[in-house]
């Protein structure tokens, strides 16, 4: 028999079909959260955190965490005048959900295979986007995202600013990445009915594990490029392996960068939407109410993508070409391609050393990545 601290804080429910319907999995613990904060300053002991932990829906104790982090990063945001507080925890937030939802289940007596997967990919995925994070120097003190710099350009009232500040900034996001993280919990209910992975199960991890790798490559060989043009900037000298004509354009179009313009972006953006698909595919449901995080998460990379494009366009002339060549997340499948175009652009000018570099080749794809 189930831990009578289940029957506390989940649904009771028998049924896949129901893992996914708010009004029986969400709503009858709302009460929770208003009972949340008199509950924490009861706490005298680590038993009693422990107890409150257990007791507590784990949707609403993630969902006022999100809240929390919101207002820190709003009065951090706000004193510092720095806008990327959200930006530095945007890859462990969504990790730390999954890993909560894990161990909650955990201590309640709830074990899959399921959410061990999940839990695992959540972690690599958390650790590799936030090394990444840190290579670009966005934990560097001062380190801010130079995108937010253009939209404050575009508020120049201070108090619709500061309004912007709290309303997007720091709470919508903060609890968006709350959100992008809820499909766990339906793993979590419907583990309750079928722990183990059954074969249908087991495409999801592989999928995001292709869409990781796919992510590490195109972070990886953006991450190449810029040192090779910054030691080109510096040096004035082509470094070893690389092509002048490449570097010279400013922006990277080898390897994945070729069919895409943000493969990186796109592989980031499927991985959460097949998060989404496993709850979906779990509760036997189309669309859910989880589907708010997978929606919004995307609509943030439409909308952000845009402004990055803007400024690149701004900076380098040929980008604009390459915007209508390339695809901006998902590759064009009709038309002429960036190749295309670069071999109009040798015919009009004729180049001496056409022979490309060892490693602009080897990003390029022409021979290793086709």
């Amino acid at each position: 028999m189930a831990p009578s601290i289940i029957s506390k804080a989940l649904p009771l429910i028998s049924q896949h079909e129901e893992t996914s319907d708010f009004s029986l999995t969400v709503a009858p613990f709302i009460h929770h959260f208003f009972e949340l904060p008199s509950r924490l300053l009861s706490i005298k002991s680590l038993d009693g955190l422990r107890d409150v932990y257990l007791d507590t829906n784990p949707v609403i104790s993630a969902f006022a965490f999100s809240l929390l982090v919101a207002q820190i990063a709003f009065v951090v945001s706000t004193i510092n005048k720095n806008y990327s507080q959200i930006d530095r925890v945007w890859s462990i937030l969504p990790g730390l959900y999954n890993a909560h939802y894990w161990y909650w289940a955990k201590l309640t007596g709830i074990r899959s295979q399921r959410l061990d997967v999940l839990a695992i990919f959540s972690a690599c995925w958390s650790a590799r986007l936030t090394f990444n994070y840190w290579r670009k120097g966005g934990y560097d003190k001062g380190s801010e995202d130079y995108r937010w710099k253009v939209v404050k350009s575009r508020i120049p009232n201070e108090t619709v600013w500061v309004v912007f500040n709290y309303v997007v900034i720091s709470l919508f996001q903060s609890v968006l990445l709350f959100f992008i993280a809820t499909p766990f919990y339906i793993l979590v209910l419907g583990s309750r009915i079928q722990p183990e992975i059954i074969s249908r199960d087991a495409l999801f991890p592989q999928i995001l594990s292709v869409l990781l790798v796919l992510e590490f490559y195109a972070d990886n060989q953006q991450w190449e490029f810029h040192l090779a043009k910054h030691k080109y900037q510096r040096t004035a000298k082509v470094p070893e392996d690389w092509d002048a004509k490449d570097l010279d354009r400013g922006f990277n179009t080898l390897g994945l960068w070729q069919y895409s313009r943000h493969p990186n972006f796109a592989a980031e953006q499927a991985i959460w939407a097949v998060i989404y698909e496993w709850g979906c595919f779990q509760s036997g449901s189309i669309v859910n109410w989880t589907a708010f995080g997978a929606f919004f998460y995307l609509a943030v990379f439409q909308g952000s993508t845009p402004i990055t494009e803007n400024i690149s366009s701004q900076k380098y002339p040929e980008y604009k070409e390459y915007k209508r060549y390339v695809g901006r997340f998902v590759p064009k499948l009709l038309g002429p391609k960036w190749d295309d175009y670069l071999k109009a652009q040798e015919k009009k000018n004729p180049i001496a050393d056409a022979t490309p570099a060892k490693g602009a080749d080897k990003l390029r794809g022409s021979k290793k990545l086709r």
